[in-house]
């Protein structure tokens, strides 16, 4: 990652969550590369680097909703997560569900953090903000 860029990768089938959270990566110190899939086949896909996403940026983050047609965010997250190239790359689940069993799962299967979507403007501008603060000036990435 260069110092002032990060590169993320936004599983989100949404498109008001995902200008929100474009919207957001905007307003911080981070230079973000944003790159957005609809659902976790291509969430996969592009990490491969197949079809379309051939020689796109490996991520530094993944942004990951849970509920989202053909491949869901658990099922992503499994296969990532058990994939010795990828496995490394943190995942931030970032979903409207609040329910214990969602957040139990996601941690099983490896998730670095779980985050419920807030409800409102400022409130969902706040959580990005802070997510990209966190992981982008607090934490060290491993190298990729």
């Amino acid at each position: 990652m260069n110092m002032n860029t990060a590169v993320i990768l936004l599983v989100e089938d949404d498109p008001g969550d995902v200008e929100l959270t474009r919207e957001g990566l905007a307003t911080g110190k981070v230079h973000v590369n944003l790159n957005v899939v609809d659902n976790g086949e291509k969430a996969l896909q592009y990490l491969r680097g197949e079809g379309p996403y051939a020689g796109v940026s490996r991520p530094d983050l993944i942004l990951l909703d849970l509920n989202m047609p053909v491949k869901d965010g658990r099922e992503t997250l499994k296969e990532i997560k058990s994939d010795k190239d990828f496995r490394s790359i943190p995942v931030c689940i970032l979903t409207t569900s609040q329910a214990e069993t969602d957040v139990l799962k996601s941690y099983d299967l490896g998730a670095n953090c779980y985050i419920t979507k807030p409800i409102g403007f400022e409130s969902f501008m706040h959580v990005v903000n802070c997510i990209e603060e966190f992981w982008f000036t607090l934490v060290k990435l491993p190298p990729k």
